[in-house]
């Protein structure tokens, strides 16, 4: 008999009420706003009387390098608090929201998978609680804002060729890549030359997952630097008067949601920027909630280890006073095979020698979440093609770097399968033995900061930026933005600015395309190579499959 597929399994599920979730963290129902019966957000009063709390100790999963082959980390944050849950540790999980764009383009659902998921399913992957619909409303009210400033007056002297701010929309659509605004006629506006990035991309969706509070978020978005005057000054939303109405916007989202993991286990789902263009972690007002109400709490940071768990270190962390106690390093058998030269369709026969050959890009992110000062365990996310000889290599491969790799049969048997992984993450995490610092300090010139990163996390010769680059930092760092983080925007799938180029290769240079300033947020984007702000859709996108059923269901999705 085939096994069951992720949504058969979610559907089958016994699913508490919200209020029965909340009463296990303490939350009591009066500070739940349910969605349905088995989503809720939390109050932002209940949250605001946490202050003071005792924190719980922070465990940080993240991957290798991510392949077609999957590795599955998700699905091990799952898993992980289920397993710290049942060995008897108060845990909470939290993790990202998912976007339409890569639902309905080729990644499909979010949520984990098998018996580690996060449910209701359908719902997460989908409008949800509708967080994303606010951000985008409120980023979008944003630019027609300025563009009515322009069309009335134009009293701030905007240079209407010098506006940064672009529209977003949830979805991934190429064609609005580059526009150009109101045509038609003097009654249009002004015309000029922009377009949309993805709402995942947006510097509002930055902002909602760092900022502390509401007054906190409204103090951000009017920090947002969207134009500039004709004489090159700064143009703000809270000079176009716009940060308040998207405070508006924003104030319900800001809420963390809660929901449920198969085994019935808090989880808390909010946010989600882009890992490859923004922070790619969920909200710091989720996190630090899940800190002050559960003993353990599991996040995980987007894509490997090189973007994800560096700027959940360098930004998330240093922006929320965070320190976690412990990192798991997710990879599978057929990742490292693919990493070590096989192709995908080769993946299910033995190869031990690929195996050890693709480990050297385990081992790269292995070495550079320790040089954090963080300890780290390896999970072996297994699937039925792993035989024993390619296990104990992957195994021997991490012992000869100091550290443990344990495989994790969580997918097949949800948290019976995580126990010994859970044990070791809570010895660890118990030991205290985490010197947790950042990559680079604050001080550090911005381009300083970049160099630092490429050559430090990607292990590149160096990065290649044009004066124009070089000048931009500098300028910036003149206005007083020089004590802000770098965030890189560059591919998930190697350490270089090509994608095809698995393992842990040498021999090459970061090129930095152009720097974007986040001022609301607090860091300055640089992108990388050919990186997307608005993804496009693949050949055949799961759009095409995705349906209503003739009992109501939603089939196409998982």
């Amino acid at each position: 008999m085939a096994p069951r597929t992720d949504i058969e399994i979610a559907r089958a599920a016994r699913k508490l009420p919200i209020q029965a979730i909340g009463a296990r963290l303490g939350i009591p129902p009066e500070d739940l706003l349910p969605y349905g019966h088995d989503k809720a957000k939390v109050s932002a009063e209940f949250i605001a009387g946490l202050e003071g709390r005792p924190d719980g100790k922070l465990i940080l999963v993240t991957s290798i390098n991510p392949t077609a082959a999957g590795e599955g980390k998700t699905t091990t944050t799952v898993g992980l608090g289920d397993g710290l849950n049942a060995i008897g540790r108060a845990a909470a999980i939290c993790i990202r929201e998912a976007s339409l764009g890569p639902c309905f383009g080729m990644k499909g659902g979010a949520a984990g998978g098998g018996y580690a998921q996060v449910i209701p399913m359908e719902e997460m992957n989908l409008h949800f609680t509708g967080d994303f619909h606010a951000i985008t409303s409120a980023h979008n009210l944003l630019a027609a804002m300025i563009d009515n400033h322009i069309y009335w007056g134009n009293d701030l002297d905007i240079d209407s060729r010098r506006v940064t701010w672009r529209r977003v929309m949830d979805m991934n659509d190429r064609a609005l890549r580059d526009v150009v605004l109101s045509l038609g006629g003097v009654s249009n506006g002004y015309p000029r030359q922009s377009g949309f990035d993805i709402t995942v991309a947006s510097e509002v969706m930055a902002i909602l997952c760092l900022a502390r509070d509401l007054g906190d978020l409204e103090q951000r978005l009017g920090d947002i630097v969207v134009a500039y005057t004709r004489d090159r000054r700064p143009v703000t939303a809270r000079d176009v008067k716009a940060d308040g109405a998207m405070t508006v916007l924003l104030a319900q989202a800001m809420q963390p949601n809660l929901v449920q993991t198969l085994e019935n286990n808090p989880a808390f789902v909010h946010g989600g920027p882009f890992a490859n263009i923004a922070h790619g972690c969920n909200s710091v007002i989720a996190t630090r909630t899940a800190l002050k109400l559960a003993d353990f709490v599991v996040t995980e940071a987007g894509f490997g280890a090189d973007l994800g768990a560096e700027k959940f270190m360098n930004i998330k962390c240093r922006k929320a006073g965070l320190r976690p106690d412990a990192v798991v390093i997710v990879a599978t058998v057929r990742a490292l095979k693919m990493n070590g030269g096989v192709a995908k369709e080769a993946l299910g026969r033995e190869d031990v020698a690929a195996v050890r050959h693709g480990c050297a890009n385990l081992g790269r992110h292995l070495s550079n979440v320790k040089s954090f000062g963080v300890p780290a365990v390896v999970a072996i996310n297994h699937f039925a093609t792993d035989t024993k000889a390619e296990i104990e290599a992957v195994k021997a491969f991490v012992a000869g770097h100091g550290s443990e790799a344990i495989l994790c049969r969580h997918w097949a048997e949800g948290s019976d399968g995580i126990l010994e992984l859970a044990r070791k993450v809570a010895e660890i995490a118990d030991a205290g033995v985490s010197q947790f610092d950042y990559l680079y300090p604050d001080e550090m010139p911005l381009l300083e900061k970049i160099e630092t990163i490429a050559k430090r996390i990607y292990r590149a010769d160096g990065v290649v930026a044009d004066d124009r680059v070089r000048e931009q930092l500098r300028a910036w760092e003149e206005a007083g933005f020089g004590h802000l983080p770098v965030c890189m925007a560059k591919t998930q799938y190697s350490f270089t600015t090509d994608p095809t180029r698995r393992g842990a290769p040498t021999g090459f240079s970061v090129p930095i395309r152009e720097v974007r300033l986040a001022a609301g947020a607090g860091f300055v984007v640089a992108i990388c190579g050919e990186i997307m702000t608005m993804p496009g859709l693949p050949r055949t996108p799961a759009a095409e499959t995705i349906r209503i059923g003739p009992l109501g269901e939603v089939e196409g999705l998982f």
